[in-house]
């Protein structure tokens, strides 16, 4: 994992895991996950581009 994408989970989760991506369900999710709380969106940013 790039020092950007470490970054950018953290910073901006759904953009980060739309990097690895693309538009799909995994960035839908993140996107859900963002809005309902930061934390969650940061968990799964990690978990998703390991």
């Amino acid at each position: 994992m790039s020092l950007l994408t470490i970054i950018l989970n953290i910073l901006l989760p759904p953009l980060a895991v739309f990097m690895k991506h693309g538009v799909s369900s995994t960035f839908l999710i993140s996107i859900i996950l963002t809005l309902i709380g930061w934390i969650p969106g940061v968990i799964h940013a990690f978990i998703v581009n390991d």
